[in-house]
């Protein structure tokens, strides 16, 4: 099997091929310079001369404040870069997986929301996502598995970011009033090669077990490396973005579950794996 696999820059582009690479699955990671995905023309020569299996389309927008500014620039990338790699696979009769996220969700309520619960974005990167979505719907082999507080050894993160205001501040706030799962990209990697070898097509959510407020996850994060920081917990009120953030991203497994897929460890377990592998460095 040959994968095309695009966003390799980031967390978890990155995490997918080294995933692929310890498999014996060729994969072969594109950025913007290789293929700038907004570029329909570029994107079908490098698709149809490469002769892939398969497309796991991890290039995105994810700056969510920014997208507010940037709208046009936001849904270039999620919604008509998305289209036209699914265009492309639709014509060579392969597979795509697309990567989306709660936020195509209100955002609101305490239960998890299902695969298929109806779509209400609060900001524009939502709605951009949301419209990738519908573009990748359209084809019979598609993947669409929609996934929440991602963090990974390549990129910045929450966690880096934790560490570091914990190192130059000694304090931080954190919101307590929205609640979700973590994602580490090395679990999800995993079980992205088991679905992209399988025929098991459709939606489906793929977060670390277990769910925190952010100002938990913050507290855990200052636990497992013993680091002695004050964390106030703030109310979203408090705490002003310029794009609505959803109290509510929790997901519900059951396609997951469904299709004998496993289900990734806690995000507690992720989060001391991760803490190990950042100390490599």
């Amino acid at each position: 099997m040959k994968l095309l696999v695009t966003g390799v820059k980031g967390q978890l582009g990155y995490d997918v091929v080294k995933e692929a690479e310890k498999r014996g699955v060729e994969a072969v990671g594109v950025d913007i310079d290789e293929m700038d995905i907004t570029d329909a023309k570029q994107v079908r020569e490098v698709i149809t001369k490469g002769g892939y299996d398969a497309v796991v389309h991890c290039a995105a927008w994810t700056a969510v404040d920014k997208a507010e500014d940037m709208e046009e620039a936001c849904r270039k990338v999620n919604k008509e870069g998305t289209e036209n790699i699914a265009q492309v696979c639709e014509a060579l009769d392969i597979p795509i997986m697309y990567f989306s996220t709660d936020y195509v969700f209100n955002g609101q309520g305490s239960e998890p929301w299902k695969e298929y619960d109806e779509k209400a974005p609060l900001n524009v990167y939502g709605q951009t996502k949301y419209e990738g979505e519908l573009a990748v719907e359209k084809l019979a082999k598609h993947f669409i598995i929609r996934i929440a507080w991602v963090f990974g050894k390549n990129g910045n993160n929450f966690i880096k970011t934790m560490l570091r205001l914990g190192k130059e501040r000694g304090a931080v706030s954190v919101v307590n009033d929205q609640i979700g799962s973590p994602t580490y990209t090395y679990d999800l990697a995993k079980l992205v090669l088991d679905m992209i070898q399988s025929d098991k097509y459709g939606t489906y959510h793929a977060t670390n077990e277990g769910i925190c407020s952010w100002y938990e996850f913050a507290c855990e994060i200052f636990k497992q490396v013993g680091m002695n920081v004050q964390v106030t917990p703030v109310s979203s009120d408090e705490f002003p973005t310029k794009a609505k953030r959803p109290c509510n991203s929790r997901m519900n497994k059951t396609e997951l579950d469904r299709n004998g897929f496993d289900r990734l460890p806690t995000w507690q377990d992720a989060l001391h794996r991760y803490l190990k592998e950042l100390e490599i460095e």
